[in-house]
């Protein structure tokens, strides 16, 4: 049975591993999906019929465990089958903590059951044998899956309800400081639970989880709303941690497998989003920029006049353009308007245009949000191009319509020194002969700031709903 159920959990790792292998390319990215999810349902289903304990018992509480799965299928289908597009970042970081929550549940459990069995045993000169000297790695384990495990939950809640509007950034003088002598403190427990006897740390213990899920709050709570996508990935990150030390604990090879893999990936996404922004991930996290501090505001404050477009001036220029890029952001994800942006594209494709998709990597509210948003619209996933491949190709464009995107097509990130995105790597959408953005208003982006772009000799505004505005040059394009 031991050496069945082992094989599970390896055939369970190989489908973990190729379904993240088939997540990297949006062709293959719903299948990785159904592969990982399989290989996780063998390992829960080999678990409950296989796993027997070191007295070989099986498992038992039948009841609790299938009324947790039913409940948690049920709520999990539901939720993934109603969710909004703009809403799958809240969605994200709420099953995000959960996973969190989840681990630093299975720390307490862990915790209580070595301090129930713990039988103290007398030195031959008097004195308890200590428990660093019973089960020191075990309870090393249990610590870090306790303080990682809390701090994505009550992280990942701050940001569920920050991307939700509940909640606005809140940041006081020194603390920074305080987060930092947070997460000394707790570190400084966990040693101390490692050195004392087990009767001694309980009280330390649950001291520690407190002070955990108070740094996720405090960690969260002033990170401005550009640097979401950044917070959310590294958040995923944790919680991957935390679900390989319930793993180690359990000598569950499918566990631990997976949450390295999660781990692992959300590491490197962090890397590469924070490479796209052109900062440091301690950047990120002490420097944030998009508070509501800086609501309005840029280095140079205001910019000038702009100028407007009428929808049919619009529809001609776009017709009539043999190169155009369309840039998606936020705003089409508001306006649920990614199958009317869809059908305009092909309608100008039929009249001869080439229209391909520019895609900043921390555009939108989550990593790859705009390419999740493009792909529920059955876009081609050839128009879609990264920044790095299509920034060349700008100068070459008759005309780019920037559909909700703000932050990522600002010159300021390159031409203003003061600005807090200077030096954070955007769509070059400048270099194009013409540039159509929509917007609901002239109100700054996510990130609080001004805008420069609005304001150049080639820009024209064209306001209004994303989806309104798209399907009015739909019908205006069909009647050229």
């Amino acid at each position: 049975m031991e050496s069945l159920l082992l094989l599970i959990y390896l055939i369970a790792s190989i489908t973990f591993i190729l379904g993240l292998k088939m997540l990297s390319n949006p062709k293959t990215a719903r299948n990785g999906n159904v592969v990982a999810a399989i290989g996780m349902a063998l390992a829960i289903a080999g678990t409950i019929a296989l796993y027997t304990d070191a007295s070989g018992d099986h498992l038992g509480n039948h009841l609790w465990i299938f009324g947790g799965l039913a409940i948690g299928g049920v709520i999990g289908t539901m939720s993934a089958k109603n969710v909004k597009m703009t809403a799958m970042p809240q969605m994200v970081s709420i099953f995000n903590g959960m996973g969190g929550a989840c681990a630093a549940l299975i720390s307490i459990i862990e915790f209580k059951h070595l301090v129930h069995d713990f039988q103290p045993e007398l030195y031959a000169g008097g004195g308890y044998t200590y428990f660093s000297t019973l089960d020191g790695t075990s309870l090393l384990i249990i610590m870090a899956g306790l303080i990682i495990g809390s701090v994505s939950f009550t992280g990942s809640m701050i940001a569920w309800a920050k991307l939700d509007g509940r909640l606005n950034d809140y940041a006081f003088n020194g603390q920074h400081i305080v987060n930092i002598l947070l997460l000394l403190v707790t570190i400084g427990l966990t040693a101390m639970i490692i050195i004392l006897r087990p009767e001694e740390t309980i009280t330390f213990f649950y001291a520690a989880l407190a002070l955990s899920a108070m740094y996720g709050i405090l960690f969260v709570l002033p990170i401005g709303g550009a640097d979401m996508p950044v917070v959310i990935s590294l958040l995923n990150s944790f919680t991957g941690i935390a679900a390989a030390c319930g793993g180690f604990l359990y000598d569950n090879t499918a566990m631990l497998t997976g949450g390295i893999l999660v781990g692992a990936a959300g590491t490197l996404l962090t890397v590469l989003m924070c490479n796209a922004m052109n900062r440091s991930l301690l950047n990120v996290l002490i420097g944030s920029f998009g508070g509501s501090a800086q609501a309005g505001a840029s280095g140079s404050g205001a910019q000038g006049n702009y100028k407007e477009m009428s929808l049919s001036d619009a529809a001609v220029l776009m017709s009539y353009s043999s190169k155009v890029v369309i840039v998606p952001g936020y705003g089409l994800a508001v306006a649920q308007a990614q199958h009317a942006c869809h059908e305009m594209e092909k309608i100008l494709t039929e009249k001869g245009v080439q229209v391909t998709y520019a895609i900043h990597p921390v555009a939108g509210r989550m990593p790859g949000h705009m390419n999740v948003l493009l792909a529920e619209a059955d876009v081609p996933y050839e128009k879609l191009k990264e920044m790095e491949e299509i920034n060349d190709e700008f100068s070459s464009v008759d005309a780019v319509l920037v559909l909700g995107a703000n932050d990522v097509v600002n010159p300021a990130a390159k031409t203003d020194p003061t600005s807090p995105i200077y030096g954070m790597p955007i769509l070059d959408v400048e270099s194009a002969k013409h540039v159509i953005v929509n917007k609901r208003s002239m109100k700054p982006g996510y990130a609080g700031i001004e805008n420069e772009l609005f304001f150049r000799p080639k820009t024209s505004m064209l306001f209004g709903d994303s989806k309104k505005v798209l399907q009015d040059l739909i019908a205006e394009i069909k009647n050229l």
